[in-house]
């Protein structure tokens, strides 16, 4: 029996609350609160510090909860504590009177996050047969990008605390929808110790190479995405489209391109999970990779906000692509049912560890800058060009996915 469209939108139901969450503290509340708190000259510095320290603590968090919630066979209650510690900790955030508070806000928000989509990040490889995986990745990526849509518009139209409150409000309730469709009997446990369940997936050459590809398409993103209120602050300065100002303020004008290229990403995910479950899942990710990479360039030629609405939606459609297939492909080569949280939770921190990285750029960029205006952001858009077409093609050599 196929999983109809309302149990799939029910699935991904919390991926959407997630996504909404990190669009907005990563793109317009964190760095918005980091300029408030912080003096202007370091305000990259400590953007860049406040996202490697955190993301280092939440590189164990993702495959630790999953090998607790394979060890007691269940899924449910790490979800549910995860939801409601987030939503704390996002009120906390946004209520931070100093860089301090809003450091140790910020690393609640990375464990909580990681305590419910460590095993959350499992139902797929659980719950959807092999068939139906391209379908459920779709829907996990529309739900994603959803989330974004949404968070571009309420970026763009609403203050940060606001902004705090609602993703709070859509965590809990996309995390009782997605608890309906878990069931209520336990897996059967993985009797692993801890240490063998963390070393046995990097033995698989396949999983290996979808970690890296996921890795390298990740840190071309976040590299783009943690400095691009930034760079509309310091080269692009004015956000004009068809002879009119649309805002002044930079957390605004990244909002709206954050907005378009999310509406991109939502038109193409259904279509292209789909086309995976017929086609294969790999030219799908060729096409997502080579059309990413090509586009970045042009950010850096046209320097000016219109052209860049006109990017930005080109750029949401091939990475909707991409979006649409990495789920099915991750599910696609996992072994052992028992460990698919353990292994999923692992494969998630092919997120968090290019977090490190793109935050570690800060203090270069800030370098480069000084030294001649506007070098680091070439440096910076030119490097995740190459980072996500090399991670496009390294899905060729696997052999348990076509």
């Amino acid at each position: 029996m196929r999983h109809g469209p309302g149990w799939l939108l029910s699935l991904s139901a919390y991926w959407f609350a997630t996504s909404f969450k990190w669009f907005l503290v990563l793109l317009v509340i964190l760095p918005a609160k980091v300029a408030e708190l912080s003096p202007p000259e370091e305000k990259a510095s400590r953007l860049g510090f406040l996202f490697a320290l955190g993301a280092v603590m939440a590189i164990l968090g993702p495959p630790v909860m999953g090998y607790f919630s394979d060890r007691l066979g269940r899924r449910k209650p790490f979800l549910l504590s995860g939801s409601l510690l987030t939503a704390l900790a996002l009120l906390l955030l946004v209520h931070a009177p100093s860089y301090l508070w809003l450091l140790l806000a910020y690393l609640l928000l990375q464990v909580a996050d990681d305590l419910a989509t460590g095993p959350y990040s499992a139902l797929i490889p659980d719950l959807v047969p092999r068939r139906e995986r391209g379908a459920a990745s779709g829907y996990m990526g529309l739900l994603q990008v959803s989330g974004q849509i949404l968070g571009g518009a309420v970026g763009f139209l609403f203050p940060l605390a606001f902004q705090a409150y609602l993703a709070a409000l859509l965590n809990l309730a996309g995390a009782g929808l997605s608890l309906r469709v878990i069931p209520d009997q336990p897996l059967k446990a993985n009797p692993r110790p801890f240490w063998a369940a963390m070393a046995r997936p990097w033995t698989d050459r396949d999983f290996l190479l979808v970690y890296l590809t996921r890795f390298l398409v990740m840190l071309g993103f976040y590299l783009a995405q943690t400095y691009l209120q930034y760079y509309l602050a310091d080269v692009v300065r004015t956000f004009h489209a068809l002879g009119r100002a649309l805002t002044q303020e930079p957390f605004q004008a990244v909002a709206l391109l954050g907005l378009l290229i999310s509406l991109g990403a939502a038109l193409a995910s259904i279509p292209a999970g789909w086309a995976s479950d017929r086609l294969g899942r790999k030219p799908l990710i060729y096409l997502s990779g080579v059309g990413l990479g090509l586009l970045m360039p042009f950010i850096l030629l046209f320097p000016r906000y219109e052209v860049m609405l006109f990017l930005s939606l080109f750029f949401g459609l091939f990475y909707g692509v991409y979006l649409a297939v990495d789920w099915a492909l991750v599910a696609d080569v996992l072994r052992d049912p028992e460990a698919h949280a353990t292994d999923m939770g692992l494969w998630q921190t092919s997120i968090v560890v290019p977090q490190v990285l793109a935050g570690a750029f800060g203090r270069p960029l800030d370098l480069l800058n000084a030294r001649e205006e506007g070098l680091g952001y070439l440096v910076l858009f030119s490097l995740a060009g190459a980072l996500f077409l090399l991670g496009a093609f390294l899905v060729a050599p696997i052999r348990r996915v076509r």
